[in-house]
């Protein structure tokens, strides 16, 4: 059998070996090279430094580009007229989208996503009650590793439709506060005072803005003070480290000068008459 022999004929249009030979040959080589230029591609943007996500986005829109060529190309060996094709996909996307809403609005929403960069890889989200680092923005759905560790896969429309908290959108800046309790009778100022500079010995507070203490309030059991002051913070474990190397050592510097923490504590007050009464019941 020769290559230019007719396999088959469709709608006038008739089809030989050597075309249904060529298809598979060209579909599988161009994948391969359209792979490769990827890879090529991807290369030289992270040897610039490119943003991860930029990076995404550039190997998707080339993903999108070449696939196109490459069908159109696959059609026009085949003689297809792209007019039909064009018919025949409008029927089929038609059809499809009744059906699959849900699939091209988490689509869309992805390509804005990628597009508009509210949300990059490498961001550390607040979405609900979970927080995580987002790892890959993908066409359906963007993967996230929260804080202990699991992914979590969040809808692309999800992430347009509500309220999303990104913590290193512009910056890494992130103010938290530490809150101790003293016993009543302690040096006020000398509490403030030490809080503050258990709170500027930590390298990782910024001096701009500066820390600041405030007496908060006369508490039930204790004489209640803040410390709020800034970090630079791209996760949840991050801060609450922070706060804790604090806390270390406004022990150490209360202990060197006999402050004491306060814990709860309450007074009870007896009336001598019901105690006096209390006790003839019990003797007789």
């Amino acid at each position: 059998m020769a290559l230019d022999d007719v396999i088959f004929t469709l709608s006038d249009q008739s089809y030989t070996l050597g075309q249904m030979l060529l298809i598979p040959t060209v579909l599988i080589v161009g994948y391969l090279v359209i792979q490769w230029l990827a890879r090529i591609i991807t290369n030289r943007l992270v040897a610039r430094n490119m943003q991860a996500d930029v990076v995404h986005l550039v190997r998707r829109i080339f993903y999108v580009i070449a696939l196109a060529i490459l069908a159109i190309t696959t059609l026009d060996l085949l003689n297809v007229p792209l007019t039909a094709f064009a018919f025949v996909s409008g029927a089929i996307a038609i059809g499809v989208g009744f059906g699959a809403q849900n699939i091209i609005n988490n689509f869309i929403s992805g390509w804005i996503l990628m597009w508009e960069r509210p949300i990059r890889i490498g961001d550390y989200l607040e979405v609900g009650a979970d927080k995580g680092t987002v790892e890959a923005i993908n066409t359906r759905s963007t993967r996230i590793r929260r804080t202990d560790g699991v992914h979590m896969l969040i809808p692309n429309s999800a992430l347009l439709e509500n309220t999303v908290v990104n913590w290193t959108l512009i910056d890494n800046l992130a103010r938290t506060i530490v809150t101790v309790g003293v016993a009543y009778g302690s040096p006020v100022k000398r509490v403030a005072e030490l809080i503050l500079q258990a709170t500027e010995e930590l390298e990782a507070v910024l001096n701009d803005p500066a820390p600041s203490v405030v007496f908060d309030d006369f508490g039930d059991s204790a004489l209640v003070f803040d410390v709020y002051f800034w970090v630079n913070a791209t996760a949840e474990r991050n801060l609450r480290v922070i706060r804790s190397d604090i806390r270390f050592r406004i022990v150490e510097l209360f202990e060197e000068n006999d402050i004491v923490i306060a814990f709860p504590q309450q007074d009870v007050h007896l009336d001598g008459n019901i105690t006096l009464l209390n006790r003839q019941q019990i003797d007789r």
